[in-house]
């Protein structure tokens, strides 16, 4: 497997398993990712919450840890990178409003670059545009930005994935183990 450069965009109350896990499995297997967030710098953190399913009519949130960014977002190109990773939580609820993240975003799907979004993160693929005929997962609550966006919502296990060409999508952290093992099919073609 040949180490990949990977972008991951991210922002204050990302959810804590959908940011912190991928970052670490990423570059336990070699890879460099570079985790950004419009308006911070390398060194800076973003607050995450950890979302659980405790059996009530949607998720609970409680407080995460701190992630530490380790690189600046106004000096990143798009070009220099393999993939992206696109975590959930409330974050891409505001990222999306962001132009130049919506740039970063599409660069990856014209360029046919492996993608990996996880629950909330279809709202930042809805906003740029990139699931026109798409099949996509994401927590259920997303469907319809999913649906509004062209896409064709894939309604799976919370525990499973979808890929649908350089995109793989699911719908919450417990589906790491199949989003990430997709992602990393993707990754080493």
């Amino acid at each position: 497997m040949s180490s990949k450069r990977i972008l991951m965009i991210t922002g204050d109350f990302t959810e804590d398993y959908e940011t912190m896990v991928p970052f670490q499995a990423l570059m336990a297997v070699g890879h460099q990712v570079d985790a950004v967030c419009p308006g911070k710098t390398s060194g800076e953190t973003v607050a995450t919450a950890i979302h659980d399913f405790e059996g009530d009519q949607t998720y609970s949130e409680k407080p995460g840890h701190r992630f530490a960014l380790n690189a600046d977002f106004e000096h990143i190109n798009p070009a220099d990178y393999d993939a992206l990773v696109v975590p959930g939580g409330r974050a891409p609820e505001y990222l999306r409003l962001n132009k130049d993240v919506l740039t970063m975003v599409r660069h990856f799907f014209e360029a046919n670059k492996p993608v990996a979004a996880i629950c909330h993160g279809a709202q930042l693929l809805a906003a740029a545009k990139v699931l026109e005929g798409r099949q996509c997962s994401a927590y259920p609550a997303c469907q319809p930005e999913v649906e509004l966006a062209g896409g064709s919502f894939a309604s799976i296990d919370v525990s499973e994935a979808v890929t649908d060409g350089n995109l793989v999508t699911a719908p919450a952290w417990p589906a790491h183990p199949a989003w990430l093992a997709q992602f990393m099919a993707l990754l080493n073609k």
